[in-house]
């Protein structure tokens, strides 16, 4: 008989269910985030379970890993994706876990892409200095409130990039507030030294991908932004079309029609925020220094807005990186905006 298995996965404890074909419960148990505890509640189980689903949880890593290499096989559950059952006066763990083993009997479940754990540190490593770079910025814009409040003036972000501690002795503050600016300038500058740190691996690391060299030829698209859709993106293979590309990219339009009508909006956020940021950078960029890329942006803003128009030049270009990416060849801004 086929058994079908579910963990719903917390910060200190999981609860295991396994259902029959007959969606009958075989085993619940709550257990603690221990490989060798979970294995064993499975083991007398193994050879008749088609499938473990986990949610994907922020924790998640070290389970699937290890029952993936325990030999079981594993479905990462996308539970933004999720169909939650309505109409129960009591709901708790195990009712969430006997969900989505129900689901993966049904062959239903909602699942995401396991990125492969060799590559993944890498990934998460571009992460980390993406949350690196939004702590720096905080910095810089706590500096330039701190002396619009305090001296009504309002330097550039490049020029207190620059600045040093002597440097805010000669500004007109009460030493106290000199202090908050130098605390500002310190984190600023450790952040700086990270950010070049984890760069310098990055790119040691991937600038011999094909698909990172590939990249760096679309307009608008540098190293930063090239390291970030390569890694985000993983193997685009995964991709059966470029629509479901884009889509994941968060450039298509989200939205439920029945009858010619519109019915409602979807989930937004569904796809990779980080991608999607990389995509509108991009857009931005190559707006201001490709002349054929303008002309695009220029018709569509003559009819619509201009942030519509760019996540229109963000839509073309997410596009055009899949095909770049998938064929491995040079980027033709011709083709990507005639």
């Amino acid at each position: 008989m086929k058994l079908y298995a579910a963990i719903d996965l917390h910060s200190n404890n999981s609860v295991l269910v396994i259902l029959d074909e007959m969606d009958r419960t075989v085993l619940q148990r709550r257990l603690p985030n221990n490989l060798e505890q979970i294995c064993q509640a499975l083991c007398a189980h193994r050879e008749a379970i088609e499938g473990i689903a986990v949610e994907s949880t922020y924790n998640w890593y070290w389970l699937v890993d290890g029952l993936m290499e325990a030999g079981y096989r594993l479905h990462l559950v996308n539970t933004t994706a999720v169909q939650q059952y309505d109409g129960m006066k009591y709901r708790e763990d195990t009712h969430d876990a006997r969900w989505l083993a129900h689901l993966l009997r049904l062959g239903i479940l909602p699942q995401g892409y396991i990125y492969p754990k060799a590559e993944r540190c890498l990934r998460d490593l571009m992460r980390k200095r993406s949350q690196l770079v939004r702590a720096r910025s905080q910095q810089i814009v706590s500096v330039e409130n701190a002396l619009s409040r305090e001296v009504g003036t309002h330097p550039s972000s490049n020029r207190i990039k620059r600045w040093q501690e002597s440097d805010v002795d000669d500004l007109p503050l009460a030493e106290l507030s000199q202090l908050a600016v130098k605390s500002n300038l310190a984190v600023m500058h450790c952040a700086d030294e990270q950010i070049e740190r984890l760069e310098a691996a990055i790119l040691a690391k991937a600038k011999l991908r094909p698909e990172y060299q590939y990249l760096l030829t679309v307009r608008g698209i540098g190293q930063v932004l090239s390291l970030t859709i390569a890694l985000e993106t993983g193997d685009v293979k995964r991709f059966p079309t470029v629509g479901d590309f884009s889509s994941y990219c968060r450039c298509v339009g989200s939205e439920h029609r029945s009858n010619g009508k519109k019915k409602g909006s979807g989930n937004v956020k569904n796809g990779n925020r980080y991608l999607a940021w990389a995509f509108v950078e991009a857009a931005n960029f190559a707006v201001r220094y490709d002349p054929t890329v303008k002309r695009f942006y220029q018709r569509k803003c003559a009819r619509t807005k201009p942030v519509v128009a760019i996540k229109a030049v963000a839509h073309k270009l997410a596009r055009a990186c899949y095909h770049v990416m998938r064929e491995q060849v040079p980027f033709d801004v011709q083709r990507a905006f005639a």
